[in-house]
């Protein structure tokens, strides 16, 4: 994984939505064991603590499961991947309407655009 981050947004968010995407990408198959603290922190250069939140994070959106001895894996629930996939969705849609709507585009419009570059 490549790792760039914008100092315009907390680490560990960065980090969350990196993970998140891969998980809901299929780049990380349920049951896959995720890295340890120690292994993602160094491979993105980051703080471990920084990476232990990002991971706890996951846990908390239940995308991961904490195992004691197996270290954490993806969830093998395929309502919780949806969940997050469909919140990753909505949370898109309302941004880009957001952002069409403070430069003065409808969303009947913004639909349109949609479409033609569909095609």
């Amino acid at each position: 994984m490549v790792w760039r981050f914008d100092e315009n947004l907390p680490i560990y968010r960065q980090v969350v939505m990196t993970l998140r995407g891969a998980i809901l990408r299929g780049e990380y198959k349920p049951g896959e064991t995720l890295p340890t603290v120690r292994a993602l922190a160094e491979e993105a250069g980051i703080n471990p603590n920084t990476a232990q939140r990002a991971l706890s994070s996951l846990e908390d959106m239940e995308l991961a499961v904490c195992y004691s001895t197996a270290g954490r894996k993806v969830t093998t629930k395929p309502e919780a991947i949806e969940r997050q996939r469909n919140k990753a969705a909505s949370d898109l849609v309302a941004y880009v309407l957001r952002s069409a709507k403070d430069i003065g585009i409808a969303p009947e419009e913004l639909a349109a655009m949609l479409c033609e570059k569909e095609k």
